[in-house]
């Protein structure tokens, strides 16, 4: 999700949740009927899971605005409860620990968001939250991986979260996009978008693809001029590569920004945007970013949102620094600051680890993006250049393809510089004098 330090807003608000204790979902196998002139989906999801509880007796997945129609687990039909944004399985029997499970839900729905549809222009994409366009355990601790099929009309170029399996017709004249996420990751990042797009790329050490409307693809191709060299730049500050062999950069009708795995949403009127001021391209790096600070290393629950948003944000400003010079950084820091301060002089400063996040407010969100990212410049200047850059390599290195807490960034920063960094981090990050 994004904010970019400037005119641009926040993405919507996340609900908090953590992962469940009781189990732990292993993948997904999905098939997704979006209808664009309607506005609603259909589907039907296998999960594949492993028993952590002593004995379970029933299961809880997040399901949105979506109505659940059947759950079948080893061909028998399992009695279940819809609760708000909630439904609770229950199993026929006990099941020990260790044990793994399978179960399959099919369900249909309107969603009220997570889904966008616009169907003046035929397209459809995904955004925040996942659980209501798939029956999901929707918190971002709980990775896992997706065999992803949606089913679109034949005349749309569409994108999914994974590599790209097959593209087969079915008996309608459909098409049925297969994808394949093999590597673990947050469910918040599974997704697809399908529109009548024209399409360019760029080549490289991974190929860029550019998809949009509205736009001829010279156009996308200098919307997205910068993205070979943020992806070489990312990669040297988190010390390993971009972790696919594609990134898909998608202009939609419209969105805040939105990262997904492999892939990032942006909206038709941001790169109109960045046509008129080729240096506006905040965005397209935050939304980059992510691929390493969110996804490959994601915050454990949303509590410690800021390790995902105060990131990107703050590399947002690094790249500018890097493309555009240090004065282009500091004034991009001194955005950031500023608005920080507004809430602190309002008296809602807040420890960036969050008590919880049910509740945020706008207030809120500008703690996690830009005070996050004001932290992190002032955590820059006080170790320095290397030992901080190196820290940051440090804690990407060792938490790739894991979930962290903000105990594990200071770990992390304190073991490659060998500093006790308990003072800065009790007075800027958790409030404790």
């Amino acid at each position: 999700m994004a904010i970019v330090l400037g005119a641009l807003t926040v993405g919507q608000p996340v609900l908090a949740q953590s992962a469940p204790a009781s189990f732990d979902v292993l993948d997904y196998t999905a098939t997704v009927r979006p209808n664009i002139p309607t506005k609603t989906v259909a589907g039907e999801v296998a999960i594949h899971l492993r028993v952590l509880a002593r004995e379970l007796r029933t299961l809880e997945f997040d399901r949105g605005d979506l109505l659940v129609d059947r759950v079948v687990a080893q061909g028998q039909a399992l009695d279940f409860d819809l609760l708000p944004r909630k439904v609770e399985v229950d199993l026929p029997a006990s099941v020990a620990a260790g044990e793994l499970l399978d179960l399959s839900i099919a369900y249909h729905g309107a969603p009220s968001s997570g889904l966008l549809f616009a169907p003046e222009r035929e397209q459809v994409y995904t955004v925040f939250t996942t659980s209501q366009w798939l029956v999901c355990v929707d918190a971002p601790g709980d990775k896992a991986t997706i065999d992803l099929r949606v089913v679109l009309p034949a005349a749309l170029r569409a994108v999914g979260t994974g590599a790209l399996v097959s593209e087969e017709s079915d008996a309608s004249g459909a098409v049925v996009h297969r994808w394949r996420q093999e590597t673990p990751i947050s469910t918040y990042l599974f997704g697809f978008a399908a529109g009548r797009f024209v399409e360019s790329a760029t080549s490289g050490a991974n190929t860029v693809r550019l998809l949009g409307e509205g736009v001829t693809p010279d156009e996308l191709g200098r919307i997205f001029r910068d993205t070979p060299d943020m992806l070489d730049f990312f990669t040297r500050r988190a010390g390993m590569p971009y972790p696919d062999a594609t990134y898909t950069q998608v202009l939609v009708a419209s969105t805040v920004g939105q990262e997904a795995g492999g892939y990032a949403l942006l909206s038709e009127e941001y790169g109109r945007a960045v046509l008129k001021d080729p240096t506006a391209v905040s965005l397209i790096a935050h939304e980059l970013a992510h691929q390493w600070w969110g996804n490959l290393v994601t915050c454990i629950d949303w509590t410690h949102f800021w390790l995902n948003e105060g990131f990107a944000t703050f590399m947002a400003a690094a790249y500018d620094e890097h493309r555009f010079g240090r004065d282009t950084y500091l004034q991009d820091i001194e955005r950031a600051r500023m608005r920080y301060e507004t809430v602190r002089k309002a008296g809602h400063d807040r420890s960036l680890a969050f008590p919880d996040w049910r509740r945020p407010t706008a207030d809120d969100r500008t703690l996690v993006y830009q005070k996050g990212a004001y932290v992190l410049h002032l955590l820059r200047e006080q170790l320095g250049e290397d030992a901080f850059w190196s820290g940051i390599r440090h804690y990407t290195e060792v938490h790739r393809g894991g979930s962290v807490t903000t105990d594990d960034f200071r770990r992390s920063m304190e073991e490659s510089s060998g500093r006790d960094l308990g003072a800065f981090f009790n007075t800027w990050i958790y409030l404790r004098q």
